[in-house]
């Protein structure tokens, strides 16, 4: 046999003993015998199985059998691309170099605190990453990050800027990413999406802010995720992943009561007799007490169900799971075992703030982190459930563990933004008074909105708690939650009669789409929730414009006015005060075809997400970089702007100038009373940051959400008579409170005035 040959493996019995054989030199004595060895006075004759490379054999490399495009979980490598990239994975690793170290122990964190966030910031910028345009070649961040912007910025009273979200979202489906189905707030990933920058962009942006005294605001999504990485996961059912979501695997023998799912989608929503069968056999929960985005066809129910999918155990499962939202926006499970939502949401938190610097963090649908059975033939609990004020309090406590802020987005009840607001989130948007001024323009009387924030102020929500806001990126929200379901069968008194709130709530939304949608062609209603629309749009709605195309350069002055006036009223009051780019440079909406497939489906939101240049960075651009097409600017960039003082932004720089020398934000709201023009707004305020029992200067905004110039007395059972009533713009006095405790005013047409009372004993001296 030659040297290179080997015996078949089944006739091979060991290694060859070279060192026993005898030399066969004629010598015929016995040859010498070795000395046994250990491991041969341990195993005599054992079977070859039990050898040790046989033995080795079971923890040998596997190899893939799979193709390696395959992208399923019978693929190895595929699990492991997705594990890689997945939310709960970064999370896992970003939390542990923070366990047990000091500075986990620095900063308070069990009550929300509004007046230490104002403090940081109180005048906050609002982004859409793909709306804004930018230099040739320089991404979203980069632009945010530009001195000249925060020059800009610090000339208006802007000191913080919140960027939208910025990290990767969509979806997965195989290798590919696929789009968002709702502006980034289906998130996927800790990963900025390189479309909008990179994340040592992002770090030098906070490092700009920080220079001019400034932060900046990134979002967290705690109720959903998009189906990236981790959905993909989730339905392989491989290790925690399932626990991330509100999802229920049906087994096979009940697939039958679930809809198929066609090529080339992953999952069809549910219709209302599928959900009820499955909720009659124990698998769901059923309906819950609102259907968000309720679109027949594409949305009737919250759940969902998922084609088969097959995991890395061999098994093919297929699951329904719950979506508050947008059918690509699976909603997270507060209260699974292994508790992998709530670390892939607190992970994420721990990236923005101490891995990109952060000041805070914006909490979107945060209202929806609770679900549970109700009594036979209710809705199931969804709205207002104690586990999401549980979940609140875990999320901003830990933010202000690490020394940030959180603001939430709570489109409920005033007692649940009260309650939630208890110990939960420093601060909430304002959803009371949001959608009572527009009314009150669109209409030209205040009443509604009165009401409204007496209702706050009665029930324990102080406008301090608040975030002021004009546009943003949704739409005008007119679902008036608080008066048509919690309060949908009291009382109250409207236009001089005794209505309850569920019709106040009707009329009111009648009133709005009325005015704004009913002879005006460039807004549109928006599913079941509110309008789309610009704030210039919904002014030149108010004053009767039935077209784009019909608004004329003599248009914008009274524009203009009108909505300096809704800045005033967002300003002048204790809170944050938040404007976005629409707003500094006055866009109106898109015409519908230019994004007709983006609204095809029903999400008529795009048409006022236009794009916008707020420093001439690219006259030319007819897009943003994301693809935005180039909306209308009624007034222009901020640097044309701010070399004419008439322009609103020099206009909203004085507002803003006396919010901050007076410190208003942080003010008490002590009354809003009766007025003697329906068109008339007085908010009266102690100057006192908060303390009641300081001596504090009294300060009385009053407002004229009228077209049409008006006079009126101002009466407040908080006044001091003899007080002197200063005009803070002009520095005039207009008069003293008479014994009545009122005095008298005049404004123009959408007038605003920010007066100062000097009691008796001071302008004595």
């Amino acid at each position: 046999m030659a040297r290179d040959e080997q015996l078949p493996e089944d006739l091979y019995t060991g290694p060859i003993d070279l060192a026993g054989v005898r030399e066969l030199d004629g010598d015929e004595t016995e040859p010498e015998v070795p000395e046994i060895s250990y491991d041969e006075q341990r195993y005599p004759a054992r079977p070859r199985r039990l050898r040790p490379r046989d033995n080795l054999r079971g923890s040998s490399l596997r190899r893939i059998r799979t193709d390696p495009r395959t992208a399923n979980g019978t693929n190895p490598s595929y699990v492991e691309w997705l594990v890689r990239q997945s939310m709960l994975k970064d999370a896992d690793v970003l939390a542990r170099p923070l366990a047990g170290q000091p500075s986990m122990w620095r900063h308070a964190y069990a009550r929300p605190d509004p007046r230490r966030a104002i403090a940081t910031s109180d005048a906050w910028f609002t982004a859409y990453p793909i709306s804004l345009i930018t230099r040739p070649g320089q991404s979203f961040l980069a632009a945010l990050g530009d001195e000249q912007l925060w020059s800009a910025f610090e000339r208006i009273g802007i000191s913080a800027i919140h960027t939208g979200p910025v990290k990767r979202a969509g979806g997965i489906v195989g290798w590919v990413d696929t789009p968002s189905v709702d502006g980034h707030f289906d998130r996927i990933s800790t990963q900025i999406d390189p479309a909008f920058g990179t994340e040592d962009e992002f770090r030098a942006l906070c490092d700009v802010a920080d220079a001019y005294g400034g932060g900046v605001i990134d979002d967290i999504v705690p109720g959903h995720t998009g189906k990236g990485a981790d959905f993909r996961l989730a339905e392989m059912g491989f290790k925690d992943y399932p626990g991330i979501y509100h999802m229920i695997e049906i087994p096979p023998e009940d697939w039958m009561l679930l809809p198929d799912v066609p090529d080339g989608v992953d999952s069809v929503n549910l219709d209302v007799p599928t959900e009820r069968e499955l909720m009659d056999r124990g698998y769901i929960i059923g309906a819950l007490q609102r259907v968000i985005f309720y679109t027949p066809g594409v949305k009737e129910t919250n759940w969902s169900a998922t084609a088969p999918v097959i995991g890395p155990d061999g098994v093919t499962r297929r699951w329904v799971y719950l979506h508050y939202f947008k059918q690509g926006q699976p909603s997270i499970n507060w209260l699974d075992p292994t508790f992998a939502g709530m670390r892939l949401v607190i992970g994420d938190a721990l990236h923005s703030l101490g891995d990109l610097g952060t000041s805070a963090l914006r909490l979107d649908a945060n209202g929806f982190l609770g679900v549970e059975k109700s009594a036979e033939g209710l809705p199931a609990w969804s709205e207002g459930h104690p586990l999401s004020h549980a979940a609140n309090h875990i999320i901003a406590g830990m933010v202000r563990k690490v020394g940030g802020f959180t603001f939430q987005e709570l489109n409920l009840a005033i007692e649940d933004i009260r309650d939630t607001g208890a110990v939960g989130a420093d601060l909430s948007y304002d959803f009371i008074g949001r959608p009572g001024y527009h009314h009150a323009l669109a209409t030209g009387q205040s009443e509604f909105l009165r009401l409204a924030l007496n209702q706050s102020l009665q029930l324990g929500v102080q406008p301090v708690q608040l975030v002021h806001g004009l546009q943003n990126h949704d739409e005008l929200t007119y679902e008036l939650v608080h008066w048509a379901t919690r309060h949908g069968d009291e009382t109250f008194s409207f236009r001089g009669r005794e209505i309850s709130g569920s019709q106040l709530a009707e009329e009111v939304r009648a009133d709005l789409t009325e005015a704004l949608t009913g002879t005006a062609d460039y807004n549109r209603v928006f599913t079941q929730n509110g309008i789309a629309c610009t704030t210039a749009s919904l002014i030149a709605a108010t004053r009767g414009i039935a077209r784009l195309g019909d608004i004329t350069d003599e248009d914008v002055p009274a524009i203009r006015d009108a909505h300096l006036l809704l800045s005033a009223y967002n300003a002048w009051q204790p809170g944050v005060f938040a404007l976005s780019g629409w707003d500094l440079t006055g866009m109106l909406t898109l015409p519908g075809d230019e994004v007709a497939d983006l609204i095809r489906v029903g999400d008529t939101r795009w048409i006022e997400r236009g794009a916008h240049d707020l420093l001439g960075a690219d006259p030319s651009a007819t897009r943003s970089s994301a693809g935005m097409p180039r909306g209308r600017s009624l007034y222009g960039t901020l640097p044309d702007q701010l070399g004419d003082p008439a322009s609103f932004a020099s206009r909203l720089a004085d507002i803003l100038r006396l919010r901050r020398e007076h410190g208003i934000a942080t003010a008490s709201q002590v009354d809003i009373p009766e007025v003697a023009h329906a068109g008339m707004l007085v908010l009266v305020h102690r100057l006192d940051d908060g303390d009641p029992r300081a001596e504090a200067p009294m300060q009385v905004t009053v407002l004229n959400f009228s077209p049409e110039p008006t006079e009126g007395t101002v009466r407040s059972e908080q006044l001091v008579p003899g007080s002197i009533v200063r005009d803070a713009a002009s520095g005039d006095d207009i008069g003293r409170v008479d014994d009545l405790q009122s005095f008298s005013v005049s404004l123009g047409a959408y007038g605003a005035m920010f007066l100062l009372l000097q009691a008796p004993e001071a302008a004595a001296e």
